[in-house]
């Protein structure tokens, strides 16, 4: 008798039992994302005239290009992004996730590229140091690099390689969220600091990289994604 089947019945495939719908995960995601994405809409809102809810930044001047991409084009690949982590729904709209994809490879390579652009010709934020400047290069590198190694490998047929590169960039664009929960476990362990500041910042990037390749490793069958 097959292992498929089970009193008479075929039983449900692994991959479709492993793979679900994916929605507890998108849920995840999203309220990873709440916070960051929160305090950009509010910077928008000052930028566009609103009441300054949060205190004034003036190391972006006037009309901070770079700034505006970075946070319209967070939200997008955070947002649009979870909906490309669903299986059922990636199945049954297959021309959407393609011509989303698209989009949100450009819109991480606009992320990626605002926060280098932001990082080496801005001024430092205050209460960081050089050590948060070597972590935003890298990281922000590694992520064009993964959106652009991505690329070529859709463009060669290699899905699984593809999904695996965009789950790296993904892990990095949601950083600032994990920071939110790095920052606060270092300072309450830590007190206060620029370097204890810095190694959280970047630990928040670390661990969204750790949990990334734990689920590619998990995923380690092309037929289960």
């Amino acid at each position: 008798m097959s292992v498929l089947q089970v009193s008479g019945h075929p039983a449900a495939p692994r991959s479709s039992v492993r793979s679900g719908s994916g929605w507890r995960l998108a849920v995840g995601l999203v309220l990873l994302s709440a916070i960051p994405l929160l305090a950009g809409a509010l910077r928008l809102m000052e930028l566009a005239g609103g009441p300054e809810v949060r205190p004034a930044d003036p190391r972006f001047g006037e009309v901070p290009v770079a700034l505006i991409v970075h946070i319209v084009g967070s939200a997008l690949f955070a947002l649009v992004g979870v909906l490309q982590f669903l299986p059922r729904f990636r199945r049954s709209h297959r021309r959407w996730h393609r011509r989303a994809g698209r989009a949100l490879m450009v819109t991480g390579l606009a992320v990626g590229g605002s926060a280098l652009w932001l990082t080496v010709f801005y001024e430092a934020q205050p209460g960081t140091g050089a050590l948060l400047y070597a972590f935003r290069l890298v990281f922000g590198t590694a992520m064009l690099v993964s959106l652009v190694l991505g690329f070529v490998a859709i463009r060669r047929g290699e899905v699984h390689s593809h999904r695996t590169w965009v789950i790296r960039a993904y892990a990095i664009g949601l950083g600032a969220g994990t920071q939110v929960f790095t920052e606060g476990f270092a300072e309450a362990l830590f007190g206060e600091g620029v370097l204890v500041g810095d190694v959280a910042k970047g630990a928040g990037w670390v661990v969204n990289l750790a949990v990334a390749e734990w689920a590619i490793r998990r995923r380690s069958d092309p037929r289960t994604w």
